[in-house]
């Protein structure tokens, strides 16, 4: 099992519903795919470095997560066929990213 860090952004037309619906569809998506979900955070509407499909801003989301390899790539298609995917990037996470998520989170929630 590896260790791995997606984050996404939504297009910023979306209703809260509808945001919410769709974090829950692809989290369930990977659940039952076998992946353990680590942490899952919302950082919630940002402007972008640049007009994605003429959007200005979007809602960014990150989930962390266990699971085998081949689940990366069916996870990515469904995010390329979901039109309300504006961008995605996965990246495995080696064992000094992983400490540094997990300080990240302690800071975070001390904060709260």
């Amino acid at each position: 099992m590896n260790h791995y860090e997606t984050v996404f952004i939504l297009n910023p037309v979306l209703s809260d519903d509808q945001i919410k619906e769709t974090v829950k569809k692809y989290e369930d998506f990977l659940v039952s795919n076998g992946a353990k979900m680590v942490a899952k955070e919302d950082w919630g509407l940002k402007k972008l470095a640049y007009p994605i499909q003429n959007k200005k801003s979007g809602f960014y989301h990150l989930f962390e997560y266990t699971v085998e390899g081949e689940v990366i790539n069916a996870l990515e298609l469904e995010f390329r066929r979901d039109e309300r995917f504006m961008r995605y990037l996965t990246v495995t996470l080696d064992k000094h990213a992983i400490s540094w998520a997990e300080r990240r989170r302690v800071k975070l929630k001390q904060k709260a």
